[in-house]
Order: C-alpha cells, then sequence, then structure tokens
C-alpha cells in the first residue's frame, strides 16, 4: 500500500481527481487529494506547496506525488520537503531554476506549440474554447458537471521564480497525454528531454486524462509504483 498524492493544476479543484482517487482506494492505497489555494491573491507557489504538505500531515507511507499541468511546479518543491518514492508528471509544465510560472510560457515556446496544434486542427477548432481545448474527449455528463468545479486562477503564483536550484532527487516519470491540445504531445517530448533529461511516456487522451482516461492513468501509475517498489531504476 502506497500513498499517492494527487495535485490538481490551475484553476481546477480535487474533483478533477475523484475517479481516480476512487480506483486507487479500490487497490488498497491512501489517497491524499489537497485542494490548492488557486483562487486566494494572497498565495504563491509557497503557499500552494503548504496546502500539499498540510494535507498530507501524517499519512507518508510510500508517498507517490502526481502532478497535473501547472502542479509541476508545486510537486518538486513538496517533493524537497516530505521523503518521496515517486514523482510523476502528468501532461505537466517542468520548471527551471529561478523561472516563474510566468516566464514558463515563453521560455518554452508553448505559444508557437498551441499555433502549430491550431493549423493542424484546422480552421473549425477555436483555441479560446476551453472545452475544445481542455475536455474535448471527457464524457458530456463530466464536461457538464465540471462547470459546478472551476476556480478563478489568481495570477500570483505565476509572478515569483521557482526557488529551487535543481529538480529534487526523487525519481520522475513524465507522462504526455497524445491527443493534448493545450500542451501538445511534441512539445511536451521536448520538455521533458530538456529540463530532465528523460524520455517521455504516453498515453491517449487530452489535457485531462484523469476525467477522460481514469483506468488507463491508474494502470500507467501503478506501472511506475511497481517499479520503484521492486528497485527498477527510474530516471530522475
Amino acid at each position: 500500500m502506497s500513498t499517492y498524492v494527487l495535485i490538481h493544476g490551475a484553476g481546477g479543484t480535487a474533483w478533477q481527481w475523484h475517479l481516480v482517487t476512487a480506483r486507487l482506494e479500490a487497490l488498497g492505497h491512501d489517497v491524499v487529494v489537497p485542494e490548492l489555494p488557486v483562487d486566494d491573491d494572497a498565495a504563491g507557489l509557497a503557499e500552494y506547496a503548504d496546502a500539499v504538505v498540510d494535507a498530507i500531515a501524517d499519512r507518508r507511507h510510500r508517498l507517490v506525488l502526481v502532478a497535473q499541468s501547472m502542479a509541476g511546479f508545486t510537486a518538486p518543491l513538496v517533493a524537497e520537503r516530505v521523503p518521496s518514492e515517486l514523482l510523476v508528471l502528468v501532461a505537466a509544465m517542468v520548471p527551471a531554476p529561478g523561472e516563474s510560472p510566468g516566464a514558463w510560457w515563453a521560455d518554452t515556446g508553448h505559444a508557437e506549440a498551441r499555433a502549430a496544434m491550431a493549423a493542424r486542427l484546422g480552421p473549425g477548432y477555436d483555441p479560446d474554447d476551453q472545452v475544445a481545448t481542455f475536455l474535448h474527449d471527457v464524457p458530456a455528463a463530466l464536461v457538464a458537471e465540471s462547470a459546478d468545479h472551476l476556480r478563478r486562477q489568481s495570477g500570483t503564483p505565476f509572478a515569483a521564480p521557482w526557488p529551487l536550484d535543481a529538480w529534487p532527487d526523487v525519481p520522475t516519470r513524465f507522462l504526455l497525454c497524445r491527443d493534448d491540445r493545450f500542451f501538445p504531445a511534441d512539445f511536451q517530448r521536448r520538455l521533458a528531454r530538456g529540463r530532465l533529461g528523460i524520455e517521455a511516456d504516453e498515453m491517449p487522451g487530452g489535457h485531462l486524462p484523469a476525467l477522460s482516461h481514469p483506468e488507463e492513468l491508474v494502470r500507467r501509475l501503478e506501472g511506475y509504483r511497481a517499479a520503484v517498489e521492486s528497485g527498477t531504476r527510474l530516471a530522475r
């Protein structure tokens, strides 16, 4: 049994993980799903990390940190404070030392990657359509329910530099989603190689696989966890 810590991205809530949570708990794992203070203009990355550490409390048995999207900036801060066996990035941002989340977009060439994606999808695709970009492969009932679980994302955490000098010394895996329209697959492959020195693993789905492909996501997470427990070497 392990403790999975599932960290949501910008403007999200713990609800986004509910299908994954149920499946992990059914397998006998403890699951912690923090609510980040995304709509609090007084909260930056330090407060996001505090929220995760506080939610973990003393539930620290074989911690597996799972970070979706912007949580890629938060999870490494948690790993520096709480002993963790594994860090899994899912369709995630990967910070460089001293880089703010606000600078990350231009530094990584995100706009160019999204423009190329829009060109591939053709004139019927509107990149500003939130459903078409983030929820295009999520079942309709969950799309409707998701409207009750959106929060305003404060700009505060985008301003300050990421405080770590290097990625934490924790086995790390990067899982991209091949149908992601917000973080296109080729963009994520470059990010994983350039910033972590690892090859990304790939699964089907858009930017929110916890809602569109929860069974596949759990299968991948369990594979990573089992590899660590068996002593199989994972790249940092």
